[in-house]
């Protein structure tokens, strides 16, 4: 009986640290909801905040500072990583980013220097996404695959947008930015939300030197990973392979590039659209979407496509909405919901993928990279969008990222896909 009851599921081994995968998986992924709920509220008060004072332009450098912050993380977290076990970085990347966070905030309304303002946002965001890499690492060596990350990824989606509609409710004094109790409650949820993250810390199974814990399902055997794919290059004797495969990199980095730009500058756009009203609608539709990601996972991981083609799909779904945002703001909950969906879907497929390709010794360096090249695309399209055109003239980029993406898509199609169905093809 006992026997059948594991097999069955119903009772399953325990991990160590004391608490079953399961239930290590839930609070990793509890104390992750919580601290970007914070994290999205506070972000989006400053975001407005910088509307208000420079208007796009001054919030696009925000977040093209903030992009940079994650672009700088992966080097950092790959040293850190090396020498800290998961308890010491999760522990020490949030304490420093709680400092940041009241800091920056504060500089902000207090009418600090533009440039300071984004100095600290580069670093705040080198320690959030130290500390994001390492969480992922956790649940990587606990659970590896793609619907687990996803998962992770889809509820850490869904709830930065309910914080980011939250934030967008709450009411602003005469100084342009929440007064009084308004103001505690922000700095409050913005930094407090952290404290989840140093708590669950205290169980983390990452070594220092990225070997997994006894009991963590991630073992090798014959060069395979339980629940992942092969390594595609065996290393050569006396060579060091790479953490992740460079091409992987670029072609992840080359989809948030072309496709990301208007879902990272949702905020500002539709507030220059149509008011600031609709940014909890828009905020609530990106949230109905990442719901349905997982999904999108197994419908599209089924078709067996290869990982760039499957990329340059939720690349094209992240654009289509915004196509006709200027039109009418129906159009923007329709482009969030979209944006939502693939979005989400892409970083945990992406994610995924790099984690089941680094040797085990390099997972949280790869999924420092993998966060990193995103973020390098997605700051260059923050920071370009504006430039090119005007809120209102969106749709015209958007149109032309979408034509360019879908070319790429149809040239990988032709060139991997119809090959290989004709080899398989009986000889005539």
């Amino acid at each position: 009986m006992a026997a059948e009851a594991v097999r069955s599921g119903r009772h399953r081994p325990a991990a160590a640290g004391g608490l079953r995968r399961a239930g290590r998986l839930r609070e990793l992924l509890a104390a992750g909801v919580v601290d970007s709920f914070g994290m999205a509220l506070g972000w989006t008060v400053l975001v407005l905040l910088a509307v208000d004072r420079g208007g796009l332009a001054e919030a696009a450098l925000y977040n093209a500072a903030m992009l940079a912050g994650v672009v700088l993380s992966a080097p950092i977290t790959g040293w850190l990583s090396r020498r800290l076990s998961g308890r010491v970085l999760l522990r020490s990347t949030a304490g420093a980013e709680i400092v940041l966070r009241v800091a920056v905030l504060w500089g902000l309304i207090a009418g600090a220097p533009t440039w300071s303002i984004a100095t600290g946002v580069v670093v705040m965001h080198i320690a959030a996404w130290a500390g994001f890499a390492g969480m992922r690492a956790e649940v990587t060596a606990i659970a590896p695959g793609p619907k687990p990350m996803t998962r992770y990824a889809l509820g850490i989606a869904a709830v930065e947008a309910a914080g980011t509609g939250c934030a967008a409710l709450i009411p602003a004094g005469a100084a342009g930015h929440p007064t009084g109790w308004w103001l505690a409650v922000v700095f409050i949820a913005y930094a407090g939300s952290l404290v989840p993250t140093i708590l669950s810390a205290r169980r983390a199974r990452v070594r220092p030197d990225e070997t997994p814990t006894a009991g963590i399902p991630t073992l090798a055997l014959s060069g395979r990973r339980v629940g992942s794919c092969p390594d595609p290059v065996p290393p050569s004797p006396g060579r060091r392979r790479g953490a992740v495969s460079p091409r992987l990199l670029a072609a992840g980095g080359a989809v948030m590039l072309i496709a990301s730009g208007p879902t990272l500058l949702a905020v500002p756009l539709t507030t220059e659209l149509h008011g600031r009203a609709w940014v909890v609608g828009a905020a609530v539709a990106f949230s109905l979407g990442c719901l349905l990601a997982t999904a999108a996972v197994e419908v599209i991981g089924a078709m067996r496509l290869p990982a760039v083609l499957r990329w340059s799909v939720y690349g094209l779904g992240m654009l289509v909405g915004w196509m006709f945002a200027p039109a009418h703001a129906y159009a923007i909950l329709f482009a969030q919901f979209a944006a939502g969906l693939s979005q989400t879907a892409f970083e945990g497929d992406m994610d995924s993928r790099v984690a089941a390709e680094a040797p085990l010794k390099e997972v949280t360096t790869a999924l420092a990279y993998s966060a990193s090249v995103r973020a390098l695309g997605g700051s260059v399209a923050v920071k370009a969008l504006p430039l090119l055109v005007t809120a209102q003239a969106v749709d015209r980029a958007v149109s032309a990222a979408a034509l360019v993406l879908g070319v790429a898509a149809l040239l990988l199609y032709t060139i991997t896909l119809i090959p290989r169905q004709l080899r398989r093809a009986p000889a005539g």
